[in-house]
């Protein structure tokens, strides 16, 4: 993935959340059938909800134990972290566990540019201040919000997923040890109260909701039966769709991730079996091996896929298609029935979902990129009817 696109990634999360009820009423009229076709009830039945929030707490950086000793480390060797705020009352028991997203790095020197940036180092790592579905605001957050809630950040660039080691322009040595991350910090919270849990809830964002489809089944094989173990991926159905060229120019990205870091390892058997590991790293090839019960949060116009997967930069799109890939409000009748085509693709990729039981899906149509990790977009009418079908 080029220098930056992480960063931007992340940046997503922030500038979409101004724009967000705006482009989701649009977006709607556009694909409500997708939804609909999901959820037959569910248009117009709740108000916009307005809530007196709380001021949030600045959850502190917990740095790995023994990380060194452990193989545990960030990109350029240093320790990964993670934030914990610790749950009270009938949440005492309960754990909820997040990834971290930031998109991927696919070659040496995209890797070696984000050891400058907490996407690969925790050096650059702050306290931060937990929304969402991690808030601690019983009205804005009713479910989770006093669960023991972990953050796990993401310094690793291969969803959670890498064992390898790599070589520098520079000469110095970049670790691809997100698989020992993912072990080391579950184990340490495990340490802390998780192996007590009565329930959990695995969640991530972006490529971390990929680390969550991931590592759904052997983290929920961690508890006893008893215990009530579900994951949520949340915008991590990424999709081997052609972009506006009639290439596949992202499976270049995902290639180069498998290679790289070596996620071969944590990839399903029996889909190698019949297909290259970067077919067995999207989405929907994965989701047939997994077994636990899961829960699906995407948008059908996802805007982290339209203006990378579908539209990237590298392909120098003209004027009309920057327009769009920043807005689809601005894309004319042919843009939209191009993205129509990824629309319906990722609904008949996650016709799968129908016949295991224990999973569930909410697919919607805003013009947006992860909405469990901030207030707007985990209190909007459409993610209320969501957060309904969740509860544990």
């Amino acid at each position: 993935m080029a220098p930056g696109t992480a960063q931007a990634e992340q940046l997503l999360l922030h500038t979409a959340q101004r724009r967000r009820a705006r482009d989701c009423r649009h977006a709607w009229g556009l694909s409500a059938a997708v939804l609909l076709l999901l959820l037959p009830s569910a248009a117009g039945l709740l108000p916009p909800m307005m809530f007196c929030a709380t001021p949030p707490e600045t959850v502190p950086l917990t740095l790995l134990s023994g990380a060194q000793e452990k193989g545990a480390v960030c990109l350029d060797g240093t320790p990964p972290g993670y934030h914990l705020q610790r749950g009270s009352g009938t949440g005492a028991n309960n754990w909820l566990i997040h990834l971290e997203g930031g998109g991927w790095c696919s070659t040496v020197k995209d890797c070696s540019s984000r050891r400058n940036s907490e996407l690969g180092s925790s050096n650059f790592m702050k306290p931060i201040l937990y929304a969402g579905i991690l808030s601690s605001d019983q009205p804005l957050n009713p479910d989770f919000y006093n669960w023991n809630r972990v953050y796990v950040r993401y310094c690793d660039g291969g969803s959670f997923s890498g064992d390898a080691e790599g070589q520098a322009p520079d000469g110095s040595t970049l670790y691809f040890r997100g698989l020992r991350i993912y072990e080391a910090v579950i184990d340490e919270v495990m340490e802390k109260g998780l192996a007590n849990a009565t329930k959990v809830l695995l969640t991530g964002c972006s490529a971390g909701a990929l680390a969550t489809m991931l590592h759904c089944d052997d983290f929920s094989a961690k508890f006893p039966q008893e215990v009530s173990v579900k994951c949520l991926a949340d915008a991590g159905f990424f999709l081997d769709v052609k972009d506006i060229s009639g290439e596949r120019t992202f499976w270049s990205v995902f290639d180069g991730v498998v290679q790289l870091q070596n996620i071969r390892n944590v990839l399903p058997k029996d889909c190698l079996a019949k297909k290259e590991p970067k077919e067995c790293f999207f989405p929907a090839e994965l989701i047939k091996s997994i077994h636990s019960p899961m829960f699906i949060l995407n948008s059908a116009y996802d805007s982290f896929q339209v203006r990378y997967v579908l539209i990237p930069d590298s392909l120098a799109p003209d004027n009309s298609w920057l327009c769009c890939k920043h807005n689809i409000r601005n894309c004319n009748s042919t843009q939209m029935e191009f993205l129509n085509g990824f629309r319906n693709a990722m609904v008949d990729a996650l016709k799968v979902v129908e016949d295991k039981e224990g999973w569930g899906l909410f697919i919607d149509s805003c013009f947006t990129h992860c909405q469990t990790v901030s207030d707007i977009s985990w209190n909007s009418p459409y993610t209320i009817l969501f957060r309904q079908l969740l509860r544990l």
